[in-house]
């Protein structure tokens, strides 16, 4: 039986994320500085007692990540589909993980 189309872009996106010495999400630490990539699913505006909370999903092939930024709106370049490098110390909130206020490296823009 084949792979399904889901599993070969799964694949795809760990093999470019391993090329670019991240942790993968699923093996990443708790409570640990990791440096991790993936790519950006979706992006959610929270507010939490009147603080606004810019939540970003994370995927790299493994599992998914939600980096939290807060105080903030917006920040530019971030945008679904978007690649990026997040460093910081993965906790989890519930059975989802989360890294709040990470550092970020964006990579270069599909053409």
């Amino acid at each position: 039986m084949a792979p399904s189309a889901l599993a070969l872009e799964a694949d795809e996106l760990r093999s470019k994320f391993d090329a670019l010495n991240t942790t993968s999400i699923a093996d990443a630490p708790i409570a640990v500085r990791v440096r991790v990539g993936g790519t950006v699913r979706s992006i959610t505006l929270r507010c939490r007692a009147q603080v606004p909370a810019l939540e970003v999903d994370l995927y790299d092939g493994s599992d998914a990540l939600t980096l939290v930024f807060l105080g903030r709106r917006a920040i530019r370049g971030i945008t679904p589909g978007r690649g990026l490098i997040a460093s910081g110390r993965v906790t989890r909130r519930g059975s989802a993980l989360v890294m709040y206020n990470p550092t970020y490296e964006l990579l270069p823009a599909a053409a």
